[in-house]
């Protein structure tokens, strides 16, 4: 086995003890990368000086017998839409390559202070808003598995990186599933953690970000195994003064002796389910039954009508603060997908969006009782099979079905609260998955659960690319 194929627990553990040095750790991920990345384009600025001059740096450090963190040595990624000292923040924007970040992000600098090593910078969508990965500035990332299909997004390059094992765990971001749906269509473990979780700011940012993009957006990991989303997760979840979001809750909470509840959610009323999700729900409860938790089928409240809140804010704070920027700088993919996803949104005047923020409490807490009662929720990532690539670019009747398909993501996404990917397997090729979903900083419950659904097959190898 190679050094990028390990875990990066395996890897931080091997380094720690000195069998391998953090230079021979971080070339065996550049050549890793050489060798796939012309392939999916998942990594569209690369690091290769920086990561090497801070591996020699690491092994100094261990040289010394000085103190380490719990990533001393291991190579990550991170998204092009983040700060990175030295870096330009693109986010998959041409008219952005000269937005040179002077200063790290919080997620940047929580990684590189637990060790990490940033070995290059991920692909995103043009303003990071499309569920497919593409753009004029960097090109298309390919699914490892099918060229066909599209790898998620907008962590696609993110996904697609560890799913080839260029790195072992990736940074993303989830507004609105960007970090759940590009692990799923890329068959690889997805955190999205709670709202304020994560510290986030860009300090290269103009300005303050749109209050809904505030309220929905977090910073979570990616990896090919539930131990290196906990080690990324606790890296990341570190406080940072620059978000006054953050909240300082404890990462594992006491839970009682008896066996968790597991809500079974499998269907939208009046939307269909595709044959793989289905299976791969069916085959997620068997496993946790198996194991003690109690799985019955519940359906959380108003799904659907939570899902079309998420749009409705979404696309209002669009239009007032990201519209004119996107449709200057944007290419025609992006304009194109904002335009049909725009089309199913209601025009708000000022009372209508304040009544539309009123609502948000009000289903926070339905869930949050609903939660109460069944503190999981397994319920698909999406209703449809990993969709074709540029499903967005044909119409408002096809955004229509996304924005169907993608409701267990949008839902969550506008209440704050956690969801895991968990891949299960292939169907015809293309990975399944579930996501495990629970209230608000129980990322603890996800992890536990993933864990066991992970046990019957362990954890993901990386693939080369199809």
């Amino acid at each position: 086995m190679q050094l990028w194929q390990l875990e990066a627990a395996d890897l931080a553990r091997r380094i720690k003890a000195r069998e391998v040095s953090c230079v021979e750790a971080v070339r065996s991920s550049l050549a890793r990368l050489e060798a796939v990345n012309p392939r999916v384009n998942a990594v569209v600025d690369g690091c290769a000086d920086e990561a090497l001059g801070a591996a020699a740096q690491a092994d100094a450090v261990l040289a010394k017998g000085e103190a380490t963190g719990p990533l001393h040595g291991v190579p990550v990624t991170i998204k092009v839409n983040v700060d990175q000292r030295g870096h330009a923040t693109t986010n998959g924007v041409e008219a952005y390559r000269s937005v040179v970040a002077k200063d790290d992000s919080p997620v940047v600098a929580n990684l590189q202070r637990a060790g990490a090593i940033v070995v290059g910078r991920t692909n995103t969508p043009a303003f990071s808003m499309r569920w497919f990965t593409d753009n004029a500035a960097h090109g298309r990332t390919l699914n490892p598995y099918n060229a066909d299909v599209t790898p998620g997004g907008s962590s696609g390059g993110a996904a697609a990186a560890v799913a080839v094992g260029i790195g072992a765990i990736a940074h993303g971001n989830d507004q609105g599933g960007s970090i759940r749906y590009p692990a799923y269509a890329c068959g690889v473990y997805g955190l999205r953690p709670s709202f304020g979780r994560v510290p986030a700011f860009n300090p290269s940012g103009a300005g303050e970000r749109p209050m809904v993009v505030q309220l929905t957006s977090v910073q979570g990991p990616l990896a090919r195994s539930v131990r290196d989303l906990r080690l990324a997760f606790a890296a990341m979840a570190q406080r940072d003064v620059r978000d006054p979001w953050w909240a300082p809750a404890p990462l594992e909470s006491a839970t009682s002796g008896s066996p968790v509840s597991v809500a079974l959610c499998t269907e939208l009323p009046g939307y269909g389910c595709d044959p793989e999700v289905a299976d791969a729900l069916q085959r997620a409860a068997r496993r946790l039954e198996r194991t003690g938790y109690r799985v019955e089928p519940a359906q959380p409240p108003r799904l659907r009508e939570t899902a079309d809140l998420w749009l409705s804010l979404t696309m209002a704070d669009s239009r007032l603060l990201v519209e004119e920027a996107l449709m200057r700088d944007g290419d025609d993919t992006i304009r194109q997908a904002y335009r049909a996803m725009d089309a199913h949104a209601p025009q708000f005047d000022t009372v209508g969006y304040m009544r539309a923020l009123a609502a948000r409490t009000g289903l926070m807490r339905e869930w949050a009782l609903f939660l109460q009662r069944h503190p999981l929720l397994l319920m698909p990532v999406s209703w449809r099979h990993p969709f074709p690539v540029d499903a967005d670019q044909h119409g408002s009747a096809a955004m229509r079905e996304i924005l169907d398909a993608q409701s267990p993501l949008l839902s969550t996404a506008i209440l704050g609260l956690p969801g895991l990917s968990v891949p299960m397997g292939l169907r015809h090729g293309l990975p399944t998955g579930v996501q495990l979903v629970s209230d608000r900083f129980r990322e603890d419950l996800c992890l536990a659960a993933a864990e066991v659904l992970e046990a019957e097959a362990g954890p993901v190898a990386a693939v080369d690319p199809a």
